[in-house]
């Protein structure tokens, strides 16, 4: 019944959307192009007017440009142009890099600390961006997490046309979300193109196989009706001994209305992961610090092979409906529906060693955990957006509504395990059964109502955005039959102002705000009285310069920022409350040049400083870096013999990062700096019958680096560490039509 009404109220909305619109549907438009560049009207003599304000319509096909990002505003808007930090991550750079995960998409990109799971942990999408662990948004639409964690969707990066990375707070449009920015993917939709696909085969160590197919074109003649499906099969053995992870997933689109006024895009996916490797670490003695017997190697395995499980199966329909009234104003809607289910059973070490045996420290403590969650997630967005002039002032404006729903079910188990002889490891133990400690269902909702106004006189941009959002939760846990509930509401906005000189030129300055829900109790009178905490509140003041040369997609970028989020939960000792006195500082500047491509040189530069400081610890956040650094350039010969081939490589360098407190005192992990390397060749200039073969090589880590990428040391309560991802290289042969 749950899932009928979901379905339902998915269908009445485009039912409603579709009669509010019909009257407007004859009216002509001229077809948007997603090239940055302004579009210009004429005057009653004929002269050419003003430049008209960018045409702001997101449209479901069509490519848009490395120079041209929608995330920031929810509007295509050229980067010289938009008062924020944004990297755009094209399909072509994540082809060229040969990307398999949203972690190593993003590695490039200023403000990163990657791999926060290390190498192994790839079940999850982990990074963190100015400091802060950030949410992923699909076409527009945010992933929400799950209550614990676990049954939280991964998207296969095969589907995706572009990443952008949104830095600073941005719930002024987006809700609650964190201050350290968000992630939003766009699926590979339908085009105008008549006819395209690929079919592309890859292999490579860890016995990588992967088969990708992407095929699509119109569906009637008149290319009324477009249709586009993409789908994978692939597996791979993972870089600690005994796991692996294998997947399968199929994602048909259609697109209605073509080039008309009205468009209706309905996307689906079905994404089946049987495993997905370990989530395991190893103890931080041993790993970061020389344990009696020495390092443990890279491929060590922490669990158990028969408890080792994770299957996930997440299914999704996505709507997306757009009008244009007439030149002027537009409304669009989307909605999605997500059901995601995951299994989740291992044994993992606890972070110390038991000595009782007298064997110096070999003996590594365990524990086993099992859990089964069920999601099911709502989400819609919808928006008005217009041109109005006031004077001599151009105005685009939007107003806009969405909401949130979702609601959990969680089984969880917890248990001990024997401990392991990390010298001479056994992996088919005899694992005590698990004994139930939580059974809940939780239901949470986010209505939210926004606006914003942009605001153009001559070169000169300000940009204006407020937010409401109401809030509730609640959680029934049967087993210590609790019943917690959740309800605030808050205001976030954001205003900028940037100057775009006609030589390329644009100095910025914004001040934006973000808030997170949080789940705990708090007593501001010593334990007397207990409430739920109130969310935390970030926001941000950030200025910088964009600089793009005229006529090319060579655009650079700088930008220093400080951040602040209060409100943050401080644990009070030896009682089950807290205080919200926490406040948490972000500082640093940021680097980025951009060049997609150009002359056939596809290039991106950043580098970036950072101090992130908790106020209630007086040390960092844990797992948040010094900043970081990387250079990527890849070149394609236009000319003589070896025309067609590309060849290429990269830097990427992480400062040290702060890993917790130990019993010896505070871990910092190591800088390191990594290497990778992509070469190209288009046969079809070998031999005219080869038309449409490709073949491509990929290395990550070419000198296979040893190092640690990431730790979480609590003293007494666990000291963990995670080796990052071992030198991996893969081979890549496809046809395209």
């Amino acid at each position: 019944m749950q899932r009928n009404r979901i379905i339902y109220t998915i269908l009445f909305s485009l039912i409603l959307s579709d009669t509010a619109l019909a009257a407007g549907q004859e009216k002509k438009a001229d077809k948007l192009r997603h090239t940055g560049t302004a579009a210009t009207d004429r005057t009653a003599t004929g002269k050419p007017a003003t430049p008209a304000v960018r045409a702001e319509q997101i449209e479901v096909h069509g490519h848009v440009a490395s120079t041209v990002a929608s995330s920031a505003t929810k509007t295509n808007m050229p980067l010289v142009e938009t008062a924020q930090s944004v990297t755009v991550v094209t399909r072509d750079e994540m082809d060229v890099r040969g990307v398999l995960t949203l972690n190593q998409a993003v590695r490039y990109a200023a403000g990163i600390t990657a791999d926060t799971r290390g190498g192994e942990g790839t079940r999850y999408d982990l990074f963190d961006l100015r400091g802060f662990t950030v949410p992923t948004f699909l076409d527009g639409l945010k992933f929400q997490d799950s209550p614990t964690g676990f049954a939280v969707a991964q998207t296969d990066t095969f589907r995706l046309d572009r990443v952008e990375i949104l830095k600073g707070p941005a719930s002024a449009l987006y809700g609650q979300s964190s201050p350290g920015g968000l992630v939003a993917l766009s699926s590979k939709l339908p085009t105008d193109q008549r006819s395209y696909g690929g079919v592309t085969t890859t292999g490579g160590m860890f016995d990588l196989y992967r088969v990708d197919a992407d095929v699509g074109g119109f569906a009637t003649d008149d290319g009324l009706v477009r249709y586009r499906i993409y789908g994978t099969a692939n597996g791979q053995h993972t870089q600690l001994s005994k796991t692996g992870s294998r997947r399968f997933s199929i994602s048909p689109s259609f697109t209605f209305g073509g080039d008309g006024p009205s468009t209706l895009t309905l996307l689906g996916n079905y994404q089946y992961d049987p495993e997905s490797g370990s989530y395991g670490g190893v103890p931080l003695v041993g790993s970061l610090k020389p344990a009696s017997y020495g390092y443990l190697p890279r491929n060590f395995y922490d669990g158990d092979v028969p408890s080792e499980k994770f299957n996930r199966r997440q299914g999704a329909i996505t709507y997306i409906f757009n009008h244009r009234f007439n030149n002027d104003w537009s409304f669009s809607t989307r909605g999605r529906y997500d059901d995601i289910m995951t299994t989740y059973r291992s044994v993992y070490d606890n972070g110390y060693y038991d000595s009782d045996d007298g064997t110096s420290g070999e003996m590594l403590s365990r524990s086993a955990y099992g859990t089964h969650e069920h999601t099911y997630n709502l989400a819609f967005d919808s928006q008005f957006k217009g041109h109005v002039r006031t004077g001599p002032l151009r105005h685009m404006m939007m107003f806009g509504f969405d909401y949130m729903q979702q609601r959990a079910n969680d089984t969880e188990s917890y248990g001990d395990a024997p401990d392991l002889d990390v010298l001479h490891p056994d992996y088919h133990m005899q694992i005590p059964g698990l004994t139930p400690y939580l059974n809940y269902v939780t239901h949470s909702h986010q209505i939210g109502a926004y606006g914003q106004d942009e605001i153009r006189w001559h070169r000169l941009i300000l940009t204006g955005s407020i937010r409401n959002d109401w809030y509730s939760s609640r959680q029934i846990e049967r087993f210590s039959d609790t019943d917690t509930r959740q309800n605030s509401s808050q205001i976030t906005w954001r205003a900028s102002g940037l100057y775009h000189f006609d030589f390329g030129l644009s100095p910025y300055i914004s001040y934006s705000t973000s808030f997170q829900p949080q789940s705990g109790l708090v007593s501001n009178d010593g334990g007397s009285t207990l409430r739920q905490a109130n969310p935390s509140i970030g926001k941000q003041l950030e200025g910088g310069l964009k600089y793009q040369l005229p006529g090319t997609s060579i655009l650079l970028t700088a930008a220093g920022f400080h951040i602040e989020q209060s409100n943050v939960l401080v644990s009070v000792a030896n009682t089950g409350y807290s205080v919200q006195s926490g406040l948490v500082h972000s500082d640093g500047f940021e680097f980025e040049a951009h060049a997609e491509p150009y002359k056939n040189l596809m290039i991106t530069a950043a580098v970036s400083v950072q101090k992130v400081h908790d106020d209630s610890t007086g040390k960092p956040l844990i797992q948040s870096g010094k900043g970081n650094a990387s250079l990527f350039a890849f070149y394609t010969m236009p000319s003589g013999r070896l025309k067609g081939f590309g060849f290429g490589g990269g830097m990427r360098y992480s400062a040290k990062a702060y890993g917790g407190e130990a019993t010896y005192g505070s871990v910092w992990l190591p800088q390191y700096a990594l290497f990778d390397a992509s070469v190209t060749y288009d046969l079809s200039n070998a031999s005219p019958s080869l038309h449409g073969w490709k073949m491509s090589a990929n290395v990550r880590n070419l000198f296979d680096k040893n190092y640690i990428a990431n730790c979480f040391a609590y003293g007494t309560d666990g000291e963990y560490c995670y080796y990052g991802e071992r030198r991996n290289a893969q081979f890549s042969l496809g046809y395209s039509w």
